[in-house]
């Protein structure tokens, strides 16, 4: 992905941040704000620092942890939260932390999917939810970008693990920013669709 279209991508997801905090001023009720809400801090984490990116994550999980209280069945908000929880267990080191994360995700996938269980990309995210945890300790093992891990013996071996490493983990984060990228675009179109004309 080249410069330009990552700074589009950064323009698109803080505009939307924006215009679901306007929004939410107006109306903190509207579910569907707060899940596109969630969904464009959830893509902006994605260009923070570790540490900010930790945060800008809680305050997604937050948002759509808010949209679940008003409809706990909205199945893209189930799915969109379940990214989160992965995302945020990704960046946490301590793997008992992590599983936490993992387990809870799963469970709102398998929410998801109870209450759209034609949509593929829900049973798909369920299905790659189970092996979260291995990827997870994986990165960990070899060591990969912001993790720790054991010392190589070489120069190349460690390259060579950090490469992978690292390939592996811009997959995983590359397949949850693209589901969420989608379902915020989504729901960004649907409101900015005008309502049909009232019926004569």
């Amino acid at each position: 992905m080249d410069m330009s279209s990552d700074f589009d991508r950064l323009l698109f997801f803080e505009h939307a941040r924006k215009t679901a905090e306007a929004t939410y001023a107006e109306n903190p009720l509207d579910v569907d704000n707060l899940t596109r809400w969630g969904g464009a801090l959830l893509e902006l984490s994605q260009f923070q620092s570790a540490p900010d990116s930790k945060k800008m994550i809680q305050e997604s999980i937050s948002k759509l942890e808010e949209a679940l209280s008003l409809n706990p069945k909205k199945h893209d908000t189930l799915w969109c939260l379940g990214n989160a929880l992965t995302s945020q267990a990704f960046l946490t080191p301590d793997q008992d932390e992590a599983r936490e994360y993992f387990d809870k995700a799963a469970v709102y996938f398998k929410q998801a999917v109870d209450e759209d269980p034609s949509n593929e990309l829900y049973r798909k995210s369920l299905e790659v939810s189970t092996k979260a945890p291995e990827l997870h300790s994986e990165l960990h093992r070899l060591g990969g970008p912001g993790f720790a891990g054991p010392s190589a013996s070489s120069t190349s071996t460690k390259t060579s693990k950090k490469k992978k490493s690292s390939d592996l983990k811009y997959d995983v984060l590359g397949w949850v920013i693209l589901a969420v990228g989608i379902v915020a675009w989504i729901g960004f179109a649907k409101s900015q669709v005008s309502p049909p004309p009232p019926a004569q």
